[in-house]
């Protein structure tokens, strides 16, 4: 997998995020980064980014990695977000950049999963950074993997 895919991805299956700005920009098997910029079609009443466009790119650089885990496994394996958390610290104008690196965490939990054949549920964080890498925000997404029959 590679960022041309998963933005390909992104506009057939989840078109308004890819409206929004929403880009994967790097991706290895530690960490990914996401990139959206501040624009009309992404704004909130306060002049800054729409906290739902700030949660569709967290979420797309923690999923992004289990995806490609998976991807890489040769195997049925379905995931669900099953809880979000975010906390907001700065308005969120200019490029923002959404980094995750919990990488290695997912691919412990998804050969945990595969090996026990059983769920497991993970949390990973996701930082966001204004151009100046001042902390906008911070999410944790808790993620459920299971290995399909």
């Amino acid at each position: 997998m590679n960022p041309t895919k998963i933005n390909t991805f992104l506009f057939f299956k989840l078109p308004s995020a890819w409206l929004c700005g929403v880009r994967l920009k790097t991706i290895t098997n530690k960490q990914s980064q996401v990139s959206v910029r501040y624009k009309w079609i992404n704004q909130n009443p306060f002049k800054s980014m729409y906290f739902a466009v700030q949660n569709m790119a967290a979420e797309l650089s923690t999923g992004a990695l289990v995806m490609q885990i998976i991807k890489n496994q040769n195997k049925k394996i379905s995931m669900l977000v099953v809880k979000a958390e975010s906390k907001y610290f700065k308005k969120a104008t200019g490029k923002i950049n959404f980094k995750c690196e919990d990488g290695l965490l997912a691919q412990q939990m998804i050969t945990k999963s595969i090996e026990e054949s059983s769920p497991q549920v993970f949390e990973m964080t996701s930082k966001a950074y204004n151009s100046s890498y001042e902390i906008v925000s911070e999410f944790k997404f808790t993620w459920s993997v299971k290995p399909k029959n």
